[in-house]
């Protein structure tokens, strides 16, 4: 199921406003009440994404819980994104994409050394910036690897088959579309925005995503 909702607020009036280089990390905090929108700059882009609470870093994003919640696979307008404790870290207010993955995870230099070729183990990937952001970013102190978790991988299309595998297939965004979240607490929001360059999530082309908060009406 998809839900494409348009939202009313103006990016001139963003509180905060930041065009995201591809093959970056990225971390930032939230107040409670505040939107985050990200949008897909020029479409079929990776914005592989997780969500701590921000005075609870243990108390992050849960895939397993937010699609049993929620009863679908996909994320889209409406959808609540729980905590490992069942605790609405955010819900999706606007979506003009209709869908976002949270079931294909993150590139990882052994993912790609798997998936593709045992050469691809040394490309950039997703896994390695969320590292580096969480080490260099003093929003990550004290964080490292055991807080990776499932991510959420907003634009990404990775069709569930008959079976029950997974597929990464073309993109289903475009240009312009954007996803905007409510956080319901403070959040600690971790961002890669993904490299990858070996399957079609973001056309072979990693490009950038721009990152717009808006404070509480």
């Amino acid at each position: 199921m998809s839900t494409v909702c348009e939202s009313q607020l103006d990016p001139a009036a963003a509180v905060f406003d930041y065009e995201m280089p591809a093959g970056t990390g990225w971390m930032h905090a939230l107040k409670q009440g505040q939107i985050f929108r990200i949008v897909d700059l020029e479409g079929n882009q990776a914005v592989d994404t997780l969500f701590y609470d921000s005075h609870d870093p243990a108390n992050r994003y849960s895939a397993t819980d937010t699609i049993r919640e929620q009863g679908g696979i996909y994320l889209t307008t409406g959808t609540r994104l729980l905590s490992v404790r069942g605790d609405d870290l955010l819900t999706i207010v606007a979506d003009t994409c209709g869908r976002h993955d949270t079931l294909g995870g993150a590139c990882a230099a052994e993912s790609n050394q798997v998936r593709y070729d045992l050469k691809k183990k040394w490309m950039h990937n997703c896994r390695d910036n969320s590292l580096l952001a969480l080490a260099t970013d003093p929003l990550g102190a004290g964080m490292g690897k055991r807080d990776l978790t499932h991510n959420i991988n907003f634009f990404m299309n990775v069709p569930v088959t008959p079976d029950g595998g997974l597929s990464f297939a073309d993109g289903i965004s475009a240009p312009g579309r954007y996803v905007e979240l409510r956080a319901e607490r403070d959040i600690t929001v971790l961002v890669s925005n993904c490299p990858q360059l070996n399957n079609p999530c973001n056309a072979y082309n990693p490009t950038p995503a721009r990152m717009l908060v808006w404070d509480p009406a």
